[in-house]
């Protein structure tokens, strides 16, 4: 497993039930996880002295119950020299994925061993955790989200970690549309990072099927590969979509072009309170 465990501002502290509750920085949320079988609260009063707890509603959705008045709309957390803007939204989400600080390190440490200039490719980007990451590490990223509001929420990351003057572009679109276009283009990246979503839809309604779409996308990634490429990475949070899955596209893709190396596993988070692992989602790493 990738285990995502040098986090000082961010830390699971129990999981139970289909919930997980969790520090960021001073504050305690309590958010659904449903990957949380188990029914065992190691820690019970911690579970309820929440600053905010997000509850689901039986008709889709849900919102937050905030018991701390003075818990801010947006606070930052840190991570190493990376710093990010967090906060509750309507989808139980705080804008950033804290398991991926594992893979953050990966590409970082990539892009630092290289010693040349890199071009990053950073797609279905979000709120550029993987983005800011490697702008700090040296490279040159074109972060590519369909969502306006997410785009602008990875530039004030980027400010918030000092960054903003590295060489990054911006691009609200749908993903598979600007990759068609860059092969046209003739444009050239050394890594490229996905986090596709199991269905969504692009800006002008697109649709996204990961069952339909990753594989399509990816051999079309290679062709905008560049003739030294370091990386892709693929991570998915598609129920069903194993590692092995990842592993065996990226095999038939990015090593049948280029030979190289890949590994392929589910990342998870420490749970402080009993020494378990959650699990988050899977990661596919494809390298030279």
């Amino acid at each position: 497993m990738f285990l995502s465990d040098k986090w000082k501002d961010y830390r699971v502290v129990d999981a139970s039930g289909g919930e997980k509750l969790e520090y960021w920085g001073k504050y305690l949320l309590r958010r659904p996880d449903p990957i949380a079988v188990w029914d065992h609260k190691t820690e019970p009063r911690r579970w309820e002295r929440v600053d905010a707890w997000y509850h689901r509603s039986s008709s889709g959705g849900g919102k937050w119950q905030v018991f701390n008045k003075r818990i801010p709309d947006k606070w930052q957390i840190r991570y190493r020299e990376l710093v990010f803007n967090v906060r509750p939204t309507g989808f139980k989400h705080t804008g950033l994925f804290p398991e991926q600080a594992v893979n953050w390190d990966w590409i970082a440490e990539l892009i630092k061993k290289a010693d040349r200039p890199v071009k990053v490719l950073n797609l279905f980007a979000y709120t550029g955790g993987a983005t800011v990451s490697a702008l700090a590490a040296g490279a040159e990223v074109c972060h590519v989200d369909a969502s306006k509001g997410m785009v602008t929420w990875a530039k004030e990351n980027v400010a918030a970690s000092g960054l903003s003057e590295r060489r990054v572009r911006y691009i609200v679109d749908d993903v598979v549309k600007f990759v068609k276009r860059e092969i046209r283009r003739g444009n050239k990246y050394d890594g490229i990072i996905m986090d596709p979503p199991s269905y969504g839809r692009g800006p002008s309604g697109e649709v996204w099927k990961i069952e339909n779409e990753l594989y399509p996308l990816v051999s079309d990634c290679m062709q905008i590969m560049s003739e030294q490429p370091l990386f892709m990475l693929i991570n998915s949070y598609t129920t069903g979509l194993s590692a092995q899955v990842l592993k065996n596209v990226l095999t038939m893709t990015a090593v049948k072009k280029f030979g190289g190396r890949i590994d392929a596993d589910e990342i998870g988070l420490p749970i402080e309170s009993n020494g378990l692992v959650l699990p988050c989602g899977i990661s596919g790493r494809w390298y030279k």
